[in-house]
């Protein structure tokens, strides 16, 4: 094919101008992004044979095929473009931060006329206010079960003032862990009070609730009530545990994010401690991808613009262990995001330079520690599906999708479809399906109705994703995988084979072939059994698959046998119709648990009375139902 990009002529029409250039390989894959000041200067300076900036951007320089350019008004507006682009395309040449994860908040709903104190992934531009972002989800979970335990908050989804009286109130009014504002029992400005002081209880003034607690605990000691005086004195201690975790690191009650790094010649572990109103709520640490070349500063450099590009709370001070490239037009960068002044400093002394020693000697721990953890993960998870793309001759797996089928005696017959990427679970792709067309235990059958369903589906999405120019991530099934692996062997092999057949797909199909004794003993593929070693990561990331795959399949067939079996006796109740069965069977689940409660308790159900409760009870106690 002829060659229509000229490097050294596009070299020439380079503009001395601000913006971002990205490499290109000769697939048109994008290897490389970087942001210049002087686009013409920078990108020279990759073909110049004087100029060297390490091994891993010299083969860089060997794979570029092309390059294109994107000019922006100001450096700022290029560094911009820069982090958006590295996120998106994540380039094979740069320094790349490996996770990607979201913080947890705390959201007080002030915009609410009664306001509930909830868990949330976002901080949004809301009438709410955040608190966070923290580090442990449980511990935040648990920050909020201790707040309305102790403030008696709502937290029902009901919109007050309008449903006031529409409904009775729910289980937390009963257990005195709510005021039923839903009722009318608690005036908005007393409502509103408490929640003012969950506000500060939450910026960290502890003084008032634990006085509080500690004078209810000895006056209920004092009257005898004793349930009720250790009810008081586990919410005390609780308290006392939460106030001893903020530890005080600087007075000035401001917020800062601490960063150190730590590397060797191959990995680099980066330490981040939040610091937010003066206190240290917590810590944690990423990993990043590196080249031999790289260094601290543009490792450091590379994570800054990552890190923040990523995360919606921007801290007044950051501070480093050293400088970095670009600092005034990332901290002009970082105070447009805040809408407000970052300052990126490097403390030299006092307690700040304690706080960066401090961070950087967890960042070497980390690495030290999790350097053979990571490996064995990676050995598990990667390193076994490559071992499969090899025993198979598949380069590039990465997505395997695998299913199975369970049934009782041919009753209520079940699909089940999970995912693995990269030799993980991906749950969120797993889905189950309800036969419609076969009766009976009929297990190809089946299998040619789950994979029909599941490709055909995919098919109209894909349909629809092209022609509405919707994203890649639009549905469920628009992903095809790159292996399907059926749990059998020869017969669940050729029915997958079919189905592809008819719907005219082009997917690779193995089935995990088991021995006597019902254990995986190789994979048949290509009409070809192939043995695995059974010592080998490969074989017991098959075995899981396989696992997963029957027990996801098994737990929905006996959720749908639970729903079955109460929905047929309660049936029978006189007085329970459709909606009073739907009541029940939402609340308790199985039919146990609705034995096993008290007439008072069903009544308390929704859409139930005393008579129908009782009525219940009486059915399910009979001497022919035990």
């Amino acid at each position: 094919m002829e060659k229509t990009f000229d490097i050294k002529e596009e070299l020439k029409k380079l503009p001395d101008a601000p913006g971002v250039y990205i490499m290109h390989d000769r697939d048109d894959v994008i290897i490389y992004i970087g942001k210049a000041k002087s686009l013409t200067k920078r990108v020279h300076q990759y073909f110049q044979a004087s100029h060297n900036e390490g091994i891993k951007k010299k083969q860089m320089v060997e794979h570029i095929d092309h390059f294109e350019y994107i000019v922006t008004d100001s450096e700022l507006e290029a560094l911009v473009l820069e982090c958006n682009l590295i996120k998106e395309h994540t380039p094979k040449y740069n320094t790349m931060l490996r996770d990607d994860k979201t913080y947890p908040y705390i959201k007080v709903t002030l915009g609410e006329d009664y306001p509930r104190v909830l868990f949330s992934r976002q901080m949004k531009k809301d009438k709410s206010r955040y608190f966070g972002p923290y580090t442990s989800a449980s511990a935040v979970k648990s920050s909020i079960d201790l707040i309305n335990k102790i403030y008696k908050l709502r937290t029902c989804n009901r919109r007050l003032p309008r449903d006031i009286g529409a409904d009775r109130p729910c289980l937390n009014y009963h257990i005195h862990q709510c005021n039923a504002p839903c009722q009318g029992y608690i005036s908005k400005e007393e409502y509103r009070q408490r929640v003012d002081a969950a506000v500060e209880f939450l910026n960290g003034n502890y003084a008032p609730i634990l006085k509080s607690l500690q004078e209810k605990m000895m006056a209920a000691s004092e009257e005898m009530q004793f349930e009720k005086a250790i009810e008081y004195r586990d919410l005390l201690n609780s308290v006392k545990q939460i106030a001893q975790k903020q530890k005080i690191t600087h007075n000035d009650g401001e917020d800062k994010d601490i960063i150190a790094l730590a590397a060797d010649d191959r990995d680099a572990v980066v330490q981040v401690f939040f610091i937010r109103d003066g206190k240290l709520i917590g810590r944690d640490h990423f990993y990043v991808k590196i080249g031999n070349e790289d260094t601290k500063e543009q490792i450091l450099t590379t994570f800054v613009k990552q890190f923040y590009s990523g995360t919606p709370f921007i801290p007044r001070e950051i501070m480093l262990p050293e400088e970095i490239d670009d600092h005034e037009v990332l901290a002009e960068w970082l105070g447009e995001k805040r809408g407000g002044k970052v300052y990126i400093r490097i403390p030299q002394k006092g307690m700040k330079e304690k706080l960066v020693e401090l961070a950087q000697k967890n960042a070497e721990l980390v690495l030290s520690q999790d350097k053979e953890k990571i490996k064995r993960e990676e050995g598990r998870t990667i390193g076994a599906m490559k071992e499969i793309a090899g025993w198979l001759d598949l380069p590039g797996l990465q997505r395997v999708e695998a299913f199975d089928i369970s049934n009782i005696n041919g009753f209520e017959t079940v699909g089940s479809m999970v995912v693995y990427e990269k030799g993980k679970p991906k749950r969120s792709d797993y889905r189950k399906f309800k036969l419609r067309t076969v009766t009976g235990p009929d297990d190809y059958a089946s299998m040619h109705e789950v994979l029909t369903r599941r490709f055909t589906h995919g098919m109209r999405e894909q349909e629809e994703m092209q022609e509405k120019e919707l994203g890649a991530e639009y549905g469920s099934f628009t992903r095809f995988p790159d292996l399907i692996m059926m749990d059998g062997g020869r017969g669940q092999v050729n029915i997958c084979l079919k189905v592809l057949d008819e719907l005219h797909l082009n997917i690779p199909v193995c089935g995990m072939v088991k021995d006597d004794n019902h254990r995986t003993r190789g994979l048949y593929y290509n009409n070809i059994e192939i043995p695995i070693d059974r010592g080998s990561e490969g074989f017991k990331l098959i075995t899981r698959i396989q696992d997963e795959a029957h027990r996801f399949a098994i737990e929905y067939h006996r959720s749908l046998r639970s729903k079955e079996q109460v929905h047929s006796i309660l049936d029978d109740i006189p007085g329970i119709g459709p909606s009073r069965r739907k009541a029940l069977m939402k609340k308790y689940q199985s039919l146990e648990a609705i034995r096993e409660a008290s007439a008072e308790d069903l009544a308390d159900t929704e859409s139930m009375n005393e008579k129908a409760a009782q009525a219940v009870y009486e059915f399910l106690h009979k001497d022919a139902v035990l």
